[in-house]
This record gives C-alpha cells, sequence and structure tokens, in this order.
C-alpha cells in the first residue's frame, strides 16, 4: 500500500468508516501483535493489546487525521499499552523456539547435525532471554519485525548511536552463545 491509500484509509477512518478501520487492522496486526508478544511475553495479552490499541484509535478517530506516520503512532501506542501492563503484571518475558526465524535444515542432515542444530536453537533462545529488555526489545524489532535501525530509532524515541550500540551487544551476545557450535557444525558439511 502507498502513502496515498493509507491517507485515504486515515480519512474515512476518521469519517467513521468501520471498513477502513478492518483495513488498517489487516495492514498492521500480526506486526503489532509480534511487537507486543515481545514484550508481555503472553499471546493472549498480546492479542488483547493490539484490540485496545484499534480500539483506542477508534475512540480517537477525529484526531487520526493529523496524524503523519500511522505505523510509528500505532507502534508507539502499541509499546506503551505493553509497557503499562508489563508493569502492572509485573511478568518476565521469554522467548520460545517460534520466536527465532532460522534457516531449515538440509534434508541430509545427519543425527548429529540434528543434535548440534537443535543445541544452537537453545542456546540462541537462552541468550535472547537474558539480554536486557531494551536490547531484546530493539534485537526483535530489527531482526524478526524487520525494521531499520533508523526506524527504531524514531519508534523507540532513542538515537540511532544506541539502537547500534544495543544490536551490536545482542549479536555479540548470540555469537557468543553459539561460536563453539559453529566450528564443529561446519565440518561436518
Amino acid at each position: 500500500m502507498n502513502e496515498q491509500d493509507i491517507a485515504d484509509i486515515k480519512l474515512r477512518i476518521a469519517q467513521g468508516d468501520e471498513y477502513a478501520l478492518r483495513a488498517l487492522h489487516s495492514l498492521f496486526c500480526d506486526k503489532l501483535y509480534q511487537s507486543a508478544y515481545m514484550i508481555v511475553g503472553s499471546r493472549e495479552v498480546a492479542e488483547e493489546i493490539v484490540s485496545d490499541v484499534f480500539m483506542k484509535l477508534w475512540r480517537q478517530r477525529q484526531e487520526i487525521a493529523q496524524v503523519r506516520d500511522i505505523a510509528s503512532f500505532l507502534f508507539i501506542m502499541t509499546r506503551n499499552l505493553s509497557l503499562d501492563e508489563l508493569r502492572r503484571s509485573s511478568g518476565r518475558r521469554y522467548f520460545g523456539i517460534d520466536d527465532i526465524q532460522l534457516p531449515p535444515l538440509l534434508v541430509d542432515a545427519t543425527p548429529e547435525e540434528l543434535m548440534i542444530s537443535a543445541e544452537i536453537v537453545r542456546k540462541i533462545n537462552q541468550a535472547i532471554n537474558e539480554l536486557p529488555p531494551r536490547c531484546k526489545m530493539i534485537f526483535k524489532l530489527v531482526k524478526v519485525d524487520g525494521l531499520r535501525h533508523k526506524e527504531v530509532a524514531k519508534l523507540l524515541n532513542i538515537s540511532l548511536k544506541t539502537v547500534e550500540a544495543q544490536m551490536a551487544i545482542a549479536l555479540k551476545r548470540l555469537h557468543s552463545a553459539v561460536s563453539i557450535y559453529l566450528p564443529t557444525f561446519s565440518k561436518h558439511r
């Protein structure tokens, strides 16, 4: 969808068009859900947060036409509601194996390679879980959601240098977690 399509959707929402809200929901629902899930760690709570974002947007629909960047607006709203929920619940977030996208294993992988691959995934998950909360959020926004460093800086209202530094920390820790497996793994290829 181009900028004009988004502008049309915003105008239609401001005029009370529920179909336009559904179109916006279709565009952003999955990414907002992933962002909320990254923070709160619960699928059900993340779904509720995304629903709350769109309900809040609907209640404030008259002001939506003034929002220049709807994507950033929705992500910031999702982040804020997620952090509010996290503060309320004082919960702890854990990454699951489904949260990491790894390349598929080769069909001709040996049992040893499969075992090593499973161990690498476990170590990656553990390393991600041990990242500081802000570092984990930045890592997820860049590597899972596919945002550029500049977009993450704008979304989180931090400097580009902070994003780059946090990504360096995350990648260094992930590399340290799996580096002992990589030489062994590559010997068998």
